[in-house]
């Protein structure tokens, strides 16, 4: 790679190439960087102090607020910087650190989120073996899954696009180093790379996405089963958050990711990122307390006891 690599040094853009919006954009995004970065540990605080919440739904929620936090703060402080002064560099090594990071986070949240679809289905699917089969082994097991998974297929994509040559230009029409600008300024036919990197995203994102399908599918069919509709309503309430998460993170990522370069908008690009990687993390806290009676009354007592 050193010998292809003639540039060293990217130019991250930021969030808006508008003069005017630069700082507007900016104390937003700040605004919501730490309003997410609070609703993310109040979430992990909430699950750690209270024993009622010491279940395997909320300990894969805590790690899933863990991953929230790592991915805004990999990319939002350096955007924020950049949109400020217009651009800001990042050498090489950092810009693969960053997407490597980036990957590994949101690949290892994909795993999280179908082991909770897992989850939810045994509870309701088989709800007497279900202290069992979601023993604290079980649980940690699939975390350390999860993360492997997401530290193995990250290595894949970082390799995959350092691999191709930059000639220039240096500057990335993006507020943090993302696979598919970074190959729209490859120096060469970058297809064989983007084919390899579309196969093990489509494998990977693919199998995750059937599997929470199914495991929803079995949710469903036993929801129809229950006869009380009152039943059917509590059954069903108990994963209608994880459902929105599902929806809002394969709606978002898949509109960024499952494009070929050769169509890839910066202006789209940007917005796209903004979605699966500003609002997803940002939301998720809230779908899991807004109608959730359990998170809502521990994230009442943490702060009712937090010293003023």
């Amino acid at each position: 790679m050193t010998n292809l690599t003639a540039v060293s040094v990217f130019l991250l853009r930021g969030f808006s190439a508008d003069p005017e919006l630069q700082l507007l954009s900016a104390a937003a995004f700040l605004l919501i960087y730490l309003a997410a970065i609070l609703a993310n540990i109040s979430i992990m605080a909430a699950v750690t102090l209270n024993t009622r919440l010491h279940t395997p739904m909320y300990f894969f929620l805590k790690h899933l607020s863990l991953v929230d936090i790592c991915s805004m703060t990999t990319t939002l402080p350096r955007a924020l910087v950049a949109t400020m002064v217009g651009s800001v560099e990042i050498s090489l090594p950092a810009c693969a650190s960053q997407l490597f990071a980036f990957v590994c986070l949101g690949s290892t949240e994909c795993f999280l989120i179908t082991s909770m679809a897992y989850d939810r289905c045994l509870a309701i699917y088989r709800p007497l073996m279900y202290g069992r089969a979601m023993s604290c082994r079980t649980c940690l097991s699939l975390t350390v899954v999860a993360w492997g998974s997401g530290i193995i297929f990250s290595t894949f994509h970082t390799a995959n696009t350092f691999s191709l040559p930059f000639c220039g230009p240096n500057t990335i029409d993006h507020f943090f180093c993302d696979i598919p600008p970074l190959m729209h300024l490859a120096c060469a036919n970058a297809d064989a790379h983007e084919a390899a990197g579309f196969a093990a995203s489509g494998c990977i994102i693919m199998s995750c996405f059937a599997l929470t399908v199914l495991s929803y599918i079995r949710i469903l069919a036993t929801v129809v089963q229950i006869h009380s509709l009152a039943g059917r309503w509590k059954a069903f309430s108990t994963c209608s958050s994880h459902l929105a998460t599902v929806l809002l993170f394969y709606g978002t990522g898949s509109s960024a990711y499952m494009q070929p370069t050769a169509h890839y908008s910066p202006l789209q690009g940007r917005m796209a990122a903004v979605f699966y990687s500003i609002l997803t993390p940002t939301l998720n806290p809230l779908i899991y307390s807004l109608r959730n009676k359990d998170m809502k009354g521990a994230l009442r007592k943490l702060y009712l006891q937090a010293p003023s």
